[in-house]
């Protein structure tokens, strides 16, 4: 199995069902909203660990930063899209952050690996 093939369709799948699941957040019920964020975190996860190589870390993490940048504006303020939005871009994050939690131990290890040579 090609690993750079499944990484590629797992982080389309994430962002697809964060998008989907952004516009229709308001109709799900909590529980539907919990099990969303569960399958978004392990896809993080799996792409973190599958997609992101060494020269991509440093890109791969200031992307993070400016997602969670935008997250933070009051997004929910926009009028007739504003919740859409708001609820799209935090499914997004919930689906990064896993993944930058990946990338930034694997940076943190090679930092450390390479100082004592």
């Amino acid at each position: 199995m090609d690993f750079d093939k499944l990484g590629e369709w797992v982080f389309i799948l994430g962002v697809v069902i964060a998008i989907i699941a952004g516009l229709v957040y308001q109709a799900m019920d909590p529980a539907s909203a919990t099990y969303i964020t569960v399958i978004l975190v392990v896809l993080g996860l799996v792409v973190g660990f599958l997609n992101i190589r060494d020269k991509e870390m440093t890109s791969f993490l200031i992307a993070v930063i400016a997602i969670v940048a935008v997250g933070s504006a009051n997004l929910g303020e926009i009028p007739i899209i504003g919740s859409y939005l708001k609820w799209m871009v935090l499914n997004v994050e919930a689906f990064v952050a896993p993944a930058a939690l990946v990338v930034g131990l694997k940076a943190v290890y090679n930092l450390a690996s390479t100082k004592g040579k």
